[in-house]
């Protein structure tokens, strides 16, 4: 296993950017980035994403370049690419800078990382190793959420209206309260945990690991985030009117003292599906949607990830 890494003043950025989004402020966001890290003669390198299917490739790339030059990875994006690049880093060791351009941005803003390009890049010319805790889902990290059921609808559904009406946060709360009015089927699963094994029908299993996104729909979990811990989020059972009125409260913070809601903190939970014999499960990580062959392991990732976060001074 790799030592936990230092990070010098002058160690080189490896900067994994979308370049195909075809985004103007993409564009300038890059520019602007170029220009703080020259002024201040860092060294760093762009390696862009020409589409999509490449990310992991160009994540790949990346967190190599920086095993060999002592440096750090550094991405530019939300939470969907900020999830694919922390595959390719946390195996490495390596640290990693985030500065966002999603909607959400929960990994930026949890850690005090400013939503600003500009700001962003300054922040890490001077910036400090923050160990950040990873959830699994079998291999596949996560630093948000990961969930099956509901939310992947939910997470698709919010794509196809944001390609239509821009990416805005009222657009994907639109897109969700319209996927919540349609019927969804029941999954019944079996739940194994440190408490023990049950059997549940239920239309979602949400798992976090955020504590900014547990606290702002109520959940009282979000300190458990600081102990080595993730929390279960279990739906029972419920009709469409009671779905939408979940997903009201949720918005409004009021989530976690629904008798709908099931909430627990965990450091290992599997989830078996006993209706039908599907051999993989559709599974959102951190937004974006994979199909995963079950039983679904959720845990606590055996390292953190060295995150580059602003310095008391910021």
């Amino acid at each position: 296993m790799a030592a936990a890494p230092n990070l010098a003043p002058d160690a080189p950025l490896h900067i994994v950017s979308n370049a195909g989004s075809g985004s103007k402020d993409a564009h300038e966001a890059r520019q602007q980035i170029e220009a703080i890290l020259r002024a201040a003669h860092r060294p760093h390198e762009f390696m862009l994403i020409e589409n999509p299917g490449e990310l992991s490739r160009v994540a790949k790339q990346a967190a190599d370049a920086a095993v060999r030059s002592d440096g750090a990875v550094v991405v530019a994006g939300g939470d969907g690419t900020i999830n694919a690049v922390v595959q390719a880093v946390l195996p490495s060791r390596r640290p990693l800078g985030i500065i966002p351009q999603g909607t959400f941005n929960y990994s930026s803003r949890a850690h005090d990382i400013p939503l600003d390009a500009t700001a962003a890049t300054s922040a890490l010319l001077t910036a400090r190793l923050k160990p950040v805790q990873v959830g699994l889902v079998n291999d596949r990290a996560f630093l948000v959420n990961a969930s099956l059921g509901l939310y992947p609808e939910l997470l698709q559904d919010r794509e196809v209206y944001k390609r239509q009406y821009g990416r805005h946060r009222s657009v994907a709360m639109w897109a969700g309260l319209k996927t919540l009015l349609r019927e969804h089927r029941q999954l019944l699963v079996e739940v194994e945990h440190e408490q023990g094994s049950e059997h549940l029908l239920t239309p979602s299993i949400f798992v976090g690991n955020n504590a900014l996104q547990l606290e702002q729909v109520g959940l009282d979990e979000a300190k458990d985030i600081q102990r080595h811990r993730l929390a279960a989020v279990i739906v029972e059972p419920v009709g469409t009117a009671q779905l939408v009125w979940l997903g009201v409260r949720g918005m409004l913070g009021r989530l976690g003292d629904d008798e709908r809601i099931r909430d627990f903190p965990f450091r290992s939970m599997t989830v078996r599906l006993l209706n039908g014999r599907q051999r993989q499960l559709k599974v959102a990580v951190d937004g974006e949607i994979f199909w995963c062959k079950p039983p679904l392991t959720f845990r606590v990732a055996d390292h953190p990830l060295m995150l580059l976060t602003p310095s008391a001074d910021e």
